[in-house]
C-alpha cells in the first residue's frame, strides 16, 4: 500500500532520523517530491535512510558518476530535490555512513552553509533593493526570508564550528 506525508524540516539529520524510525515501522520511502514523501509497505527496518547535500545538481556528471559509485556499493538514490538526494541501502548489508569522518562531515555543512547563504543573501538583496526602489510590501516577504535562512545558516554554522573544534584537538 502506498501513503503520502507532507511533511518540512530544516534538519535533514532529523529527517534522516524520522525517515529511518519509518523504516523501522515499515514504512519505506520509494520517492520524495518537494515537501512530499511517499512510501510503500515494507519490511519493518528494511533500509537505512541518508540525506546528502550533493556538490552538484543530481544530473551533473560527477553527481551521475558519484551516484553509480553508491549504486555499486548497493545504496539506491530514492528521490531528489534540487541538490538534496535521498539515498537508500538495505539494512542487512550492514551499516551506511556517507560521512565517516571528520573532515568529510565539517565539508558537507560548509556546502549548507553556503547553500542557504546564498539564497539568504539573494533574498536580502533584492528584499531591501525593492523597498527602496519601489517601496511595495510585497519586498519584506524576502527580507523575512532572508531572516528565516539565517536560522539554518547559524544551526549548521555551529554544528560545523563545533567539529573544526573537535578536528583541533585530534590534530
Amino acid at each position: 500500500m502506498r501513503r503520502s506525508i507532507i511533511k518540512l524540516f530544516m534538519d535533514y539529520e532529523k529527517e534522516e532520523k524520522w525517515l529511518n524510525s519509518l523504516s523501522a515501522k515499515g514504512l519505506q520511502l520509494v520517492h520524495y517530491s518537494f515537501p512530499r514523501y511517499v512510501f510503500d509497505e515494507g519490511e519493518p527496518g528494511e533500509y537505512i535512510y541518508r540525506i546528502q547535500l550533493l556538490e552538484n545538481l543530481p544530473t551533473h556528471a560527477e553527481s551521475q558518476a558519484y551516484i553509480r559509485f553508491l549504486e555499486d556499493l548497493g545504496v539506491e538514490m530514492v528521490g531528489s530535490y534540487v541538490r538534496w538526494a535521498y539515498f537508500r541501502k538495505k539494512a542487512a548489508d550492514g551499516p551506511f555512513e556517507l560521512y565517516s569522518d571528520l573532515e568529510s562531515r565539517i565539508r558537507h555543512y560548509s556546502q549548507i552553509c553556503l547553500m542557504i547563504g546564498v539564497v539568504g543573501g539573494i533574498n536580502l538583496v533584492v528584499g531591501i533593493t525593492n523597498l527602496i526602489n519601489l517601496g511595495t510590501p510585497i519586498a519584506w516577504l524576502n527580507v523575512l526570508a532572508a531572516g528565516l535562512a539565517a536560522i539554518p545558516f547559524t544551526f549548521y554554522g555551529r554544528r560545523m564550528l563545533k567539529l573544526k573544534r573537535s578536528q583541533q584537538i585530534y590534530e
